[in-house]
């Protein structure tokens, strides 16, 4: 009986490890703002990456020049639950947005581009750890960008 409690005591401490892990692990800009015209596709279905051409989905095309397109959805990003601004350029956003109960970080990095009249946002969204997010990360790239085409943008100058 004694075992069994020592046991379950040690596996208790091996999950509380691993959640603090995945929560506390550092988050180097260096390593996830990366520009999603020119990053390598990954192996795994775990990503969403949006970019003309090479078979992926376009971007979207808003209305805006790019410092007000990507203010506009930084705005948008940063009124979803657990999600933060990583890294910024001025050209580009990378966000961090966790999962609630271990916080798993997922990385979206969005970059604008002048396009004609208006901005192309290209994005690449991606986990860290693991290799299905359940479609975690296109539900959320999706909702980002219904939010952002519903909202009233400023004319391009």
């Amino acid at each position: 009986m004694r075992v069994m409690v020592w046991i379950a005591i040690g596996l208790a401490m091996l999950v509380a490890a691993a959640m603090l892990y995945v929560r506390l692990a550092p988050s180097d800009p260096a390593v996830w703002h990366v520009d999603p015209l020119t990053v390598t596709r990954p192996q795994d279905k775990a990503h969403v990456l949006y970019r003309p051409g090479d078979g992926d989905q376009p971007g979207v095309v808003v209305a805006a020049a790019p410092d007000q397109a990507l203010a506009a959805l930084t705005e948008v990003a940063l009124q979803t639950p657990r999600v933060r601004v990583l890294a910024e350029s001025p050209d580009r956003v990378t966000f961090v947005a966790r999962s609630a109960l271990w916080g798993f970080p997922d990385y979206i990095s969005v970059r604008a581009i002048r396009e004609g009249e208006g901005t192309r946002l290209v994005l690449f969204s991606r986990q860290r750890f693991g290799r299905d997010d359940l479609g975690i990360n296109a539900a959320r790239v999706t909702a980002w960008m219904q939010a952002l085409q519903s909202r009233s943008l400023p004319n391009p100058s």
